[in-house]
């Protein structure tokens, strides 16, 4: 693993304000990997992993929006699906 890092989409437009993901829409988001870098060789190959949660490393993610997460009831633990969308990309800058 190079970088491991939680992005939750309800906080991708600032800690001020958490937002519900709208259903059905693909959202655009960027992650910093702040200081990590790596080469990748010709042939190398990467992956992203994109998951709703990450317990029991982390703490549970309720998959319905509640303003607190550390409020969240016990309905708010659902089931959930995530979508990579077809054209998605990820784009790494690239040093010479």
């Amino acid at each position: 693993m190079i970088a491991d890092e939680i992005l939750r989409a309800r906080l991708s437009g600032g800690f001020e304000r958490p937002e519900a993901v709208p259903a059905g829409k693909a959202i655009e988001y960027a992650i910093d990997l702040h200081t990590n870098a790596h080469a990748f060789l010709r042939g190398h190959r990467i992956m992203v992993h994109v998951q709703s949660t990450w317990f029991p490393v982390y703490d549970r993610n309720p998959q319905k929006f509640v303003p607190n997460i550390l409020e969240a009831y016990a309905a708010a633990y659902v089931k959930a699906t995530q979508r990579v969308y077809r054209g998605s990309a990820v784009v790494l800058p690239v040093l010479k």
